[in-house]
């Protein structure tokens, strides 16, 4: 097995403000309050409160009012959010919340009178901080990751907006996140950007750090103007591998680690070193301040401020078989979830074992309606699915890519390590059988046959798995040490993904779209720009990274160990 030089830390260095810890921050509030005599901290859902209320006490501030004591009772913020949160296990609707709807519109005037009227120090704490005090306020936003908050939901107590469901299972704070707190936050940070004076990281609890605004928007801008990484995370699975523990040197005591969430911009980390330190925020950002950079005019227009294509691993060596699953239609998402796009995917093969499989489209002439029956028999119990009497068992090598359009069944098998490459909405995946095993919880992990036989395609034959879903590769140009294919995806599809294989430099050009792009092959490479627009940035194998649309013409060749070798990079884009 290779052990790669995989960067676990990737980081956008600049200078700038920087404090760390709470005597060095608290000193710096003390220095804004001689000026401006109210401070306010925003904050995300999920952050730790209290470790920042107990830093602030020292302020001894003559007003100290805390958000949640303004929120509606928690029976009204339940009914609220019904409609979106529902009564399903796992899927809910998207919001049409303001994190305003959740305070009672009495106690937030009148505690905006005392902020008015108070004529000492002024501490106002937790989300929506900024609604009840001046202008003038200085402003402090503490930002937090969406992953880090899952991590905080499975570990620890941590609330949601306006009621406190620490004891709920997992899933049921994570579909209320997913569904409504989150985007609520998001649109309402949103509105902030112009306003904050300060951003605070407590990723760490106790190990806080602040930068001013001038700094967090250079760093931004910097980000924005380069090729870049978001923070890779790592999650076992109930079918989860161990390949990533030795290629990506994970800790060697998980039982395994099934995920790897290298490029979803919506919940993964972005890291600023600040004068050395690092600083950590939500990658979401970039996406919210510079959509028209990153993005490009055209993906902007189509996809707003949603950042459109995810890249993870799937990591089965060693491991099990994913769910035999399938996503559901654009028409489906739209009219059940308000969701605006489907989880088109594929699965590209970065390793493979002799014996690696997947499960790919329906056989030819299959029973419908048996099958539907065996389905819904296996979730009562009644008997074990037969996958394979139905579905196309493919074996699987490596550089291998399936597609894999909304509407196909599919399932992952063991000894292999999937790129996988997808449209963003993660959530929406309709397991129909999960080979009789218990979730990571010791827990069966919830089966959706009925959802999932609403959206099979049953046309997607063996035939049609063959001619349009499997290895569907088309040369496009090539040139002195470099070739250039077309891989997919689909035409239902709205990803297109191009293939490089090369010993020397390639010319690569965003045409105004933004670019995703792995190394599957190769030690390292670097990427460059022959007009001096960007530094030069070094790539490791199955490292992702993303190329903004507004950085236009660069190119990449194979560097240090890997000069004057064979390299290959999978990128993917928007199709226009």
């Amino acid at each position: 097995m290779r052990i790669s030089n995989y960067d676990k830390y990737p980081a956008t260095a600049l200078s700038g403000f920087m404090r760390c810890g709470w005597d060095d921050i608290v000193s710096s509030f003390s220095e804004e309050l001689s000026v401006h005599p109210v401070l306010a901290i925003e904050t995300y859902v999920g952050i730790h409160e209290a470790e920042i209320e107990t830093a602030l006490d020292t302020l001894r501030p003559s007003l100290f009012i805390r958000m949640r004591d303004l929120y509606k009772s928690e029976d009204d913020v339940r009914a609220l959010t019904q409609r979106f949160v529902t009564d399903d296990p796992i899927f809910g609707y998207r919001t049409a919340l303001t994190l305003v709807d959740f305070f009672d519109s009495d106690k937030l005037a009148a505690a905006k009178r005392l902020v008015a009227q108070s004529a000492g120090i002024t501490v106002v704490v937790g989300a929506g901080a900024s609604l009840i005090v001046p202008d003038t306020a200085c402003l402090v936003f503490a930002d937090l990751a969406r992953w880090e908050h899952q991590e905080r939901m499975r570990r620890e107590r941590v609330t949601a907006l306006g009621i406190d469901n620490h004891k709920e299972a997992f899933s049921s704070q994570h579909k209320r996140a997913y569904f409504n707190d989150w985007l609520v936050c998001d649109a309402h940070k949103e509105q902030l950007f112009a306003k904050v004076s300060y951003w605070l990281d407590t990723h760490i609890p106790h190990q806080p750090k602040l930068i001013d605004a001038d700094t967090f928007m250079s760093g931004i801008q910097k980000t924005v103007s380069q090729p870049f990484r978001v923070v890779p995370y790592f999650a076992p699975a109930p079918w989860g591998g161990q390949w990533m523990k030795e290629v990506f040197d994970l800790d060697k005591e998980e039982v395994n680690y099934g995920w790897c969430f290298d490029c979803v911009p919506e919940e993964n980390s972005l890291f600023f070193t600040v004068n050395g330190v690092r600083f950590e925020l939500p990658s979401i950002n970039v996406v919210l301040l510079e959509s028209r950079a990153l993005l490009g005019e055209v993906v902007e227009s189509r996809f707003g401020k949603d950042f459109p294509i995810r890249f993870d691993f799937l990591d089965t060596m060693g491991g099990g078989y994913l769910s035999f699953q399938v996503h559901p239609t654009t028409d489906f998402i739209r009219k059940q979830f308000g969701m605006n796009y489907t989880q088109d995917e594929s699965y590209y093969m970065m390793e493979a074992k002799p014996d690696a499989t997947v499960y790919l489209g329906l056989r030819n002439d299959i029973d419908r309606d048996q099958m539907s029956a065996d389905l819904r028999a296996a979730a009562r119990g009644e008997l074990v699915f037969d996958a394979a009497k139905y579905s196309n068992r493919l074996p699987a090598a490596k550089h291998d890519h399936f597609l894999i359009p909304a509407g196909t069944v599919h399932c992952s098998g063991p000894e292999g390590v999937v790129l996988e490459i997808s449209a963003t909405p993660n959530h929406f995946t309709f397991k129909m059988w999960d080979w009789e095993r218990l979730g990571l919880n010791g827990k069966p992990r919830p089966i959706n046959v009925e959802r999932g036989l609403q959206v099979i395609d049953w046309s997607r034959d063996t035939d049609y798995t063959m001619a349009q879903l499997v290895n569907a590769v088309v040369p496009i140009a090539q040139g002195d040490g470099w070739v250039e294919e077309k891989t997919g995806l689909h035409a239902n599809e709205f990803i297109e993904t191009r293939r490089h294989r090369f010993t020397t430099t390639v010319k690569h050009d965003t045409l105004g779209g933004v670019q995703v792009i792995n190394l599957v092959e190769g030690e390292e490479v670097i990427v460059e720009s022959e007009e001096g627009r960007f530094s030069p940035f070094i790539v490791h194998y199955a490292e992702t990274f993303i190329v903004p649309a507004q950085l236009g013409a660069y190119t990449i060749r194979p560097y240090g160990l890997s000069a004057g070798k064979m390299c290959t990079t999978l990128k993917a884009f928007v199709r226009v």
